[in-house]
C-alpha cells in the first residue's frame, strides 16, 4: 500500500489545529474515564448495589481497552485512521449513553466494557494520527499536548467526578462525555484529510480469527491478573484455570497469526530489534507506574494522615513535571539520540524510586511530593523519546500497528504490576500484622469504630513498610527497562526520513 502525502496536508499549522483539538478532546475522553468514575463509586453502589463486584467497573473497561489495541492498530493501517477513530468515538459515546441508563451493577459493568471497546480505538489511533500529523522534529509538540491532557485529566478527573456525584447525579459522569465526544466527532469528520492511497490489487482482508483469539486470550490473562488475590486466592482453581486457558489461547494466537495473510500482530513487531526493545521497555514502565498511581495515595492517607484531596495532590505533582520534561526532551534526543535520552530518564527514575524507602517515618507531605515531581521529569525523558523514536522507524502503513503494540505492552505491564505489587504489599502486611491485606488495613485506619483502630501506629508502620517494598520493586522494573535499552535496543534507531510519500 502506497501513501501519498501525510495527514498534515498542505494547509500547514492552521489546517492542523482543528484536528489537533479533536485529538486532544478524544484523548480527554479516554483519560478522564479512567479517573472520573473512581470518586463516584459510593453513590453508584448506593443506587445500584453490587458492592462485591464494583471493581469490575474499572477492570472491565481496562480489559476491553487493552485487548482491542492491537486490533484497532491493524485496522487503522489497513483501512485508514479516520474511519477507525470515528467508529471508536461513536462506540465510546454509545457505551457512555448506555452507562448513564444502567439499571443495575451488572448492566453498568457490561456497558463499561462497550465503552472500553471504543476507548481502545481512541487511545491507539489518536497517538498514531499525532505521529502522522507532524514530522519528526515537530512531533514532541503534539505529544507534549497529549501528555498535558493526561496530566490535567489525572488531576481534574476525581474532582469533577466528586462534584457531579455530590451536586448532580452519578449518571452525569457518563452523560458529560456526549457533548465532548460530539465536538471531537464533528472536527474529525470535517477536518481530517487522510492521504490518498492507491487501491490494492486485492481487497484487504481482516484477520478476524486472529482478532477473536487475541481478544479471548487477553481477556483470560488480564482477568487472572486483575482478580487474582482479590476475588480468589492465587493458587485456587479459578486462577490456575484462567492462567492455563490463557496459555492455551496464546498458543492458538501464534498458530493463527502465522497462517494469516494479514495478521493482527505481525511477526515483524517482535523480529525488529527496535520495536521489540521499546515494547519491553514500556511494558516495564507500565509495571513501575503502579507504585505511585495505586499505592502512593494509600501511603499519603494511611501513613501521613492526609485527606483524599491532599493525598491526590501528592501524586498529581508528577503529572505537572512529566509533560514539561517530555516537551523539552527533543532538545536532548536530537543531540544524543533516542536511546541515550531514554537511558538517562530511566536511570534517574530508578534512583528516585529507590530514594522513597529512605524517607523518614512518618515524614512530611512535601518529601514524597518532591520525589514525585522529580519522577515525572525523569519519566518524561524516558517515555516520549521511545514513542517518537519507534514511530519514526516505520512508514505510514505500519505506524498504527507499531503504536498499538507499544500501548498494548504498557497496558499489560500495568496489569501485571497491579497483581504483582498487590501480592507483595499484602504479603508484607500479613508478615507484619499476622494477617490482613492493604484494603482492610486502610479501612481500619480510617474507621474509628474498627476493632483494630487502637493499633493505629502499628498499622501505619506496616503500611509504610509495604509501600517501601513496592517502590523497591518498581525500581527493579526500572532496572529491567534499563537493561533492555542497554543490551537489546540498537545504539541508533533506524529512522525513516520524513517524505511526501511513505
Amino acid at each position: 500500500m502506497r501513501v501519498k502525502g501525510t495527514c498534515a496536508g498542505a494547509a500547514g499549522e492552521r489546517g492542523r489545529r482543528p484536528v489537533v483539538a479533536a485529538l486532544m478532546l478524544g484523548m480527554a475522553l479516554a483519560a478522564l474515564d479512567g479517573t472520573i468514575v473512581s470518586t463516584a463509586v459510593p453513590q453508584i453502589v448506593g443506587d445500584l448495589g453490587g458492592f462485591s463486584v464494583f471493581s469490575w467497573l474499572f477492570a472491565g473497561y481496562l480489559l476491553a481497552v487493552t485487548v482491542t489495541l492491537p486490533v484497532y492498530g491493524k485496522l487503522s493501517d489497513t483501512f485508514g485512521r479516520k474511519p477507525v477513530l470515528l467508529a471508536g468515538i461513536v462506540l465510546f459515546l454509545a457505551g457512555s449513553t448506555l452507562c448513564a441508563g444502567a439499571w443495575n451493577m451488572a448492566a453498568l459493568i457490561a456497558f463499561r466494557v462497550v465503552q472500553g471497546l471504543g476507548g481502545g480505538a481512541l487511545q491507539g489511533t489518536v497517538q498514531t494520527i499525532a505521529a502522522d500529523l507532524y514530522p519528526l522534529k515537530e512531533r514532541p509538540r503534539i505529544q507534549a499536548r497529549l501528555s498535558t491532557v493526561w496530566a490535567v485529566s489525572a488531576v481534574a478527573g476525581p474532582a469533577i467526578g466528586g462534584l457531579l456525584a455530590s451536586y448532580a447525579h452519578w449518571r452525569w459522569i457518563f452523560l458529560i462525555n456526549l457533548p465532548v465526544g460530539a465536538v471531537a466527532l464533528w472536527l474529525i469528520a470535517r477536518h481530517l484529510r487522510e492521504p490518498s492511497r492507491t487501491r490494492p490489487a486485492a481487497r484487504p482482508r481482516v484477520d478476524w480469527p486472529g482478532a477473536l483469539a487475541i481478544f479471548a486470550a487477553g481477556t483470560l490473562l488480564l482477568t487472572a491478573l486483575v482478580q487474582g488475590g482479590i476475588a480468589w486466592p492465587w493458587l485456587s482453581a479459578p486462577s490456575l484455570g484462567l492462567f492455563g486457558g490463557s496459555a492455551v489461547l496464546l498458543a492458538v494466537v501464534v498458530a493463527v497469526e502465522r497462517r494469516a495473510a494479514e495478521p493482527i500482530i505481525p511477526g515483524w513487531v517482535w523480529r525488529r530489534r527496535t520495536i521489540a526493545a521499546v515494547n519491553l521497555a514500556l511494558g516495564a514502565l507500565g509495571l513501575l507506574m503502579v507504585a505511585p498511581t495505586v499505592f502512593l495515595p494509600t501511603y499519603a492517607q494511611s501513613v501521613l494522615g492526609l485527606g483524599p484531596i491532599a493525598a491526590g495532590f501528592v501524586l498529581s505533582v508528577m503529572t505537572l513535571s512529566w509533560p514539561v520534561s517530555a516537551a523539552l526532551s527533543n532538545r536532548v534526543y536530537t543531540r544524543i539520540g533516542f536511546r541515550q535520552t531514554a537511558i538517562i530518564g530511566i536511570t534517574l527514575a530508578g534512583l528516585i524510586l529507590l530514594a522513597f524507602p529512605l524517607l523518614p517515618y512518618p515524614g512530611e507531605p512535601w518529601q514524597p511530593a518532591l520525589l514525585m515531581l522529580l519522577l515525572g521529569g525523569a519519566l518524561g525523558l524516558f517515555q516520549l523519546p521511545l514513542i517518537v523514536g519507534v514511530q519514526s522507524t516505520v512508514g505510514w502503513s505500519e505506524r498504527g500497528t507499531t503504536t498499538a503494540s507499544v500501548l498494548f505492552c504498557r497496558q499489560v505491564g500495568q496489569s501485571i504490576g497491579a497483581a504483582l505489587f498487590g501480592a507483595l504489599a499484602n504479603g508484607v502486611l500479613s508478615a507484619r500484622l499476622g494477617g490482613g491485606d492493604l484494603d482492610s488495613v486502610a479501612h481500619a485506619l480510617t474507621d474509628p469504630s474498627s476493632p483494630t483502630a487502637g493499633a493505629a501506629e502499628q498499622l501505619r508502620r506496616a503500611v509504610d513498610a509495604a509501600v517501601d517494598y513496592v517502590y523497591v520493586g518498581a525500581a527493579a522494573a526500572a532496572g529491567v527497562a534499563l537493561l533492555v535499552l542497554v543490551f537489546v535496543a540498537p545504539r541508533r534507531f533506524p529512522v525513516i526520513a520524513d517524505k511526501p510519500e511513505d
